[in-house]
């Protein structure tokens, strides 16, 4: 079983900066990747960003240039950076791992969420 906790959301104004963070523990095999993912109040949730456990990127166009995520492998962490935020990032943001086992035997797991609001 694997736990992620998040820290890092709140309330802040457009222009404005947040770094995320999110630290799994428990069985995360060697071939993963860790992420995050947005939900706003009627819309489906999305990816915002991802990374690999060999540090290959992808990211949202509606986030590119404005966010980066990282990850410290040694202490399975995955950060995500957001400057220039504007009101339309508002959102629960959740972190996820997707991992697979030797066998190609997957597993993805969900945080709880965290709140980020940004004001106009």
């Amino acid at each position: 079983q694997v736990q992620l906790v998040e820290s890092g959301g709140g309330l802040v104004q457009a222009g404005g900066s947040l770094r995320l963070s999110c630290a799994a523990s428990g069985s995360i095999f060697s071939r993963n990747v860790m992420g995050w993912y947005r939900q706003a109040p009627g819309k489906q949730r999305e990816l915002v960003a991802d990374i690999t456990t060999g540090g290959s990127t992808d990211y949202a166009d509606s986030v590119k240039g404005r966010f980066t995520i990282s990850r410290d492998n040694a202490n399975n962490t995955v950060y995500l950076q957001m400057n220039s935020l504007k009101p339309e990032d508002t959102s629960v943001y959740y972190c996820n791992v997707k991992t697979w086992t030797a066998l190609s035997i997957s597993y993805d797991y969900w945080g709880q969420g965290t709140q980020v609001t940004v004001s106009s």
